[in-house]
């Protein structure tokens, strides 16, 4: 079993910290806030970093050179409390030697329906979609 806590500081932020003690900040948006992400877009962020893991560790064991991996995540949320994501598209920006597109759209796949444990989580509430650009491609 995995576990974290957040704590209250003040006002609307905390601080999140997980099992190894490593800690990101958390706020509300509002005037009095501007440290930290909002719990919602650290969603985006679980998503996309949960991703980014898996396709760098399969692209590795594929023995593929990864010089760059960026995500830009966005979220859609349902207009009504509790404005839950209905819609997230992660497009993956993938810059390497040697890396080929069915190498990447492959990690891609894994990684949505095999490895990671977020968009498993989410899979069955959210549509989830995916895109890649390979080398500065448009």
């Amino acid at each position: 079993m995995t576990s974290a806590k957040v704590v209250w500081l003040e006002k609307g932020q905390f601080v999140g910290t997980d099992s190894s003690n490593h800690s990101v900040v958390l706020s509300t948006r509002d005037e009095e806030n501007d440290t930290g992400m909002s719990p919602s877009e650290l969603l985006l962020v679980a998503a996309a970093s949960c991703s980014a893991v898996d396709i760098v560790r399969i692209l590795e064991k594929k023995k593929m050179k990864l010089t760059r991996l960026e995500v830009q995540v966005s979220g859609e949320k349902n207009e009504e409390p509790p404005w839950a994501y209905k819609n997230i598209t992660m497009t993956f920006l993938v810059d390497g030697e040697g890396l080929t597109d069915k190498a990447v759209a492959q990690a891609i796949q894994l990684s949505e329906e095999k490895y990671c444990s977020v968009a498993a989580s989410l899979r069955e509430n959210v549509n989830i979609s995916t895109q890649y650009r390979l080398n500065g491609a448009s």
